[in-house]
C-alpha cells in the first residue's frame, strides 16, 4: 500500500473511483468528472455542525459531528463500498482537502484498501478548471455557424458530429436555446461551475490541429455565462454564414419547437418578457396566439420584429469577421438538406478559410 499523502490533479486517473465526500447540495452544484458522492456529513448535518462550531466551539462540533461521520462512513461501508475487492483504489476529496475526505481517508485505509486524498481539494479542481479554460480556449480553430434564429445551427453542429467533425456544442452544455424562448421543457439548467467543469472536460479532449464547429453566441445563454476567454476567441474568429429562406427557417422553428404549443399560458408568460423591447399592442397579439396555439403567424412575426433585428445588430457588433464569412445558402431545413449542408459547411471550412 503506499504512503498516504495527498495527491495532485494530474494524478487522478491512476484511481479506480474518485468519491466526492462533501454534503449533496455542494455535489449536486458541481463536482469532479465521474465522481461518486459518499458524504460524511448530509446537508442538514452540515448545517448543524456548523452551528455548534459557532456556538459552542470546536470540540464540541467534532464530538457531534464524528458521530455523524461514522454512522454514515459505516452506511457507505454496508452499502456503495460493499462490492469493492481489496485492490480497489479510491481517491477521496472535499472543499479543501480537510477533515471530511481525511476522516474517509482513513477509515478506508484500516479496511485495507490503498485510499488516498486529493490535495486542495475541490477548490483546487475548481482553480484548475478556470485555469484548462483560460489556456485552451485562445487557441481554439474555430469555425463559428451564424446565421438568424432558426437557422438550425444546433442542428448542423449534430450533423457535423455525425460526420466526424470536431465540435463545441455551447446550448447542449448549458441546457438551453440561447432566446428568450429557449427553456428546455423539464431540464434545468447547470450550475455555472457545473457548466465550466463539463467545458472544460470538452476542450481538453479537442485536437487543436483540427477544426472545432461552433455555433455564434452572446455572452449569456439563459442563466449561464460563457468565461470570457471563451467569449474573445468565438469573436475573433472566421465565421460561416447560414443563408436560408425565410420559409424554411419557419418551419424548421416550428418542428424545432413544436413543444411550446403545449402549454399556451406559460409560452404567453415568457413572451411578457419581452415588454420593453416591444409594444404592448404587439406582445398582446403575440400573447393571444401563444393562448390558441397559433405558433405559425407567432414564429412569423417573432422572426420578422425580434429575432432578425437582434440578430443584425449583435452579430455586426461582435462578429468581427462576419463580413468576410463564408456563405452557404439553404432552400430547406429538413434533415436531408441538414447532412448535405453539414458537407458543404466542412468543405467551407477547409477551403476558404485561413
Amino acid at each position: 500500500m503506499s504512503h498516504n499523502r495527498p495527491v495532485g490533479i494530474d494524478q487522478i486517473p491512476a484511481f479506480d473511483t474518485v468519491i466526492d465526500a462533501r454534503s449533496p447540495a455542494e455535489f449536486a452544484l458541481d463536482h469532479l468528472p465521474g465522481a461518486i458522492n459518499c458524504p460524511v456529513l448530509d446537508d442538514e448535518e452540515r448545517r448543524t455542525v456548523g452551528t455548534l462550531y459557532k456556538q459552542q466551539g470546536a470540540f464540541e462540533a467534532r464530538r457531534v459531528g464524528g458521530a455523524m461521520v461514522a454512522a454514515n462512513l459505516a452506511r457507505h461501508l454496508r452499502e456503495q463500498l460493499a462490492d469493492k475487492p481489496i485492490t480497489w483504489r479510491p481517491l477521496v476529496y472535499c472543499w479543501r482537502g480537510g477533515m471530511r475526505s481525511g476522516s474517509m481517508v482513513q477509515w478506508l485505509r484500516l479496511v485495507g484498501w490503498d485510499a488516498q486524498q486529493l490535495a486542495g481539494g475541490y477548490k483546487r479542481f475548481r482553480g484548475h478548471v478556470i485555469a484548462q479554460i483560460e489556456a485552451i480556449a485562445p487557441q481554439l480553430p474555430l469555425r463559428v455557424l451564424c446565421g438568424p434564429t432558426g437557422s438550425a445551427k444546433t442542428a448542423l453542429l449534430h450533423a457535423l458530429a455525425a460526420q466526424g467533425a470536431q465540435v463545441l456544442d455551447l446550448e447542449g452544455l448549458a441546457v438551453h436555446k440561447g432566446s428568450v424562448l429557449g427553456k428546455v421543457p423539464d431540464r434545468p439548467q447547470p450550475s455555472q461551475k457545473r457548466f465550466e467543469t463539463q467545458l472544460a472536460v470538452q476542450l481538453q479532449a479537442l485536437d487543436l490541429s483540427r477544426p472545432v464547429y461552433v455555433e455564434a453566441e452572446s455572452r449569456r445563454i439563459g442563466q449561464i455565462s460563457l468565461p470570457t476567454p471563451l467569449l474573445e476567441r468565438l469573436r475573433a474568429s472566421p465565421c460561416i454564414e447560414i443563408v436560408a429562406s425565410p420559409e424554411a427557417r419557419l418551419a424548421y422553428l416550428l418542428r424545432d419547437y413544436a413543444y411550446l404549443g403545449d402549454d399556451g399560458p406559460r409560452l404567453a408568460d415568457t413572451l411578457g418578457q419581452l415588454h420593453g423591447l416591444q409594444a404592448n399592442e404587439t406582445i398582446a397579439r403575440w400573447q393571444a396566439w401563444a393562448l390558441a396555439g397559433a405558433l405559425g403567424p407567432l414564429f412569423g412575426e417573432l422572426m420578422a420584429l425580434h429575432y432578425d433585428p437582434l440578430y443584425t445588430r449583435s452579430q455586426n457588433g461582435n462578429y468581427l469577421r462576419l463580413k468576410e464569412s463564408a456563405q452557404v445558402n439553404a432552400d430547406s431545413l429538413d434533415e436531408a438538406a441538414l447532412v448535405a449542408l453539414a458537407t458543404e459547411i466542412a468543405q467551407c471550412a477547409l477551403s476558404s478559410i485561413p
